[in-house]
């Protein structure tokens, strides 16, 4: 409606500084009598000015609304490497005022995540940079891949070990990634995939329907098949993927229940082409994740801290350890792994 008063009365709308780069010296390329900046170069989006006032009110204002109507608790924001940093800034100010654990997360794809993630303006951003190798690292046989970017963002001098990155198998730009596993035996690596995604640093996400292990693979110019309506009664009767849910139940349940999971420091054990163990740790919990990508039974050996240690596995009920001298034996399934916790109340 702002816009269509500035197309209806040229200069003398009183709409004419909501809009960033507005010229009158030359056309819009729908032949508008002024020219102004589209998102992205889309002049079908309109950009606005984020540093007038008046436009700032009155999309607060409208965050106002859906918080006091509707309830929600934060916003995702997309493009958010497109919004000015005073704005985010702006933004964080007024919601945090209004509701202090208000949540605030960008769709951020390239750059130095700490400029968005901290005190000022946001909450979290997408981890783009360790999506890729959430699948890749098991199509290739090649853990390593993996290790690299969680040891490069998380580890003892990780880029972003101090923050709290919002993580992803797909979501709605990307292929699904059961999609990637082309043969029913390689779609067996969806399950180490999400124990990782469930136990490494950040917040994990599951997109819509990939709990069920469908797929669908982005088209040129048309997500369409990444955003489907679904029939969730049929696919509980016919997943793809059938056991997947409720993997994904327990690794959340495992995931809220555990300190260390959650906040905990990061610590690479032990990486190899098709195994993989870290270390997650608080000041009461130490976890260590196991993940076999292989298609075999593995047996493995960890070096671990302590003289003797005894560990529970959260993921496989009523399997115990003990770890002697800082050594651990233990024996992993095809394509799965262990959590092990050993809590300090639990010796």
């Amino acid at each position: 409606w702002a816009f269509k008063d500035l197309q209806a009365h040229g200069k003398d709308s009183a709409y004419r500084d909501w809009f960033y780069h507005l010229r009158f010296d030359a056309q819009s390329p729908f032949g508008d009598p002024f020219a102004y900046e589209g998102w992205g170069g889309h002049h079908s989006l309109v950009k606005l000015n984020l540093s007038h006032p008046i436009v700032r009110s009155h999309l607060f204002d409208a965050v106002k609304l859906w918080m006091d109507d509707f309830g929600i608790d934060g916003l995702r924001l997309d493009a958010a490497d497109s919004i000015d940093f005073d704005f985010l800034r702006a933004l964080h100010q007024f919601t945090k005022s209004r509701q202090p654990d208000f949540w605030l997360m960008g769709e951020v794809v390239h750059g130095d995540y700490r400029q968005w993630v901290n005190p000022d303006r946001l909450d979290s951003v997408t981890n783009y940079q360790s999506y890729k190798g959430l699948y890749s690292s098991l199509i290739e046989e090649n853990y390593f891949e993996m290790a690299h970017s969680l040891n490069r963002q998380f580890g003892p001098n990780g880029l972003y070990r101090d923050l709290t990155l919002y993580n992803f198998a797909d979501n709605h730009d990307v292929d699904r990634v059961a999609s990637k596993f082309k043969t029913k035996s390689a779609k067996a690596l969806l399950y180490p995939l999400y124990l990782l995604l469930f136990t490494m640093p950040g917040i994990p996400s599951v997109y819509y329907g990939s709990e069920f292990g469908i797929e669908g693979v982005k088209e040129p110019w048309a997500d369409a098949p990444l955003r489907p309506a679904l029939n969730i009664e049929e696919l509980k009767r016919h997943a793809p993927e059938p056991n997947l849910v409720s993997v994904i139940q327990k690794l959340i349940t495992i995931r809220k229940q555990s300190n260390a999971l959650c906040t905990g420091d990061y610590e690479q054990v032990l990486v190899k082409d098709r195994q993989f163990a870290f270390r997650r740790k608080t000041s009461d919990e130490v976890v260590v994740v196991i993940l076999n990508s292989a298609s075999h039974e593995v047996k493995m050996d960890l070096d671990l801290e302590g003289t003797e240690v005894e560990w529970i596995d959260l993921l496989n009920e009523g399997e115990t350890f003990t770890s002697k001298g800082g050594k651990l034996k233990l024996s992993l399934s095809p394509t799965w792994g262990r959590i092990l916790s050993n809590k300090r109340e639990q010796g």
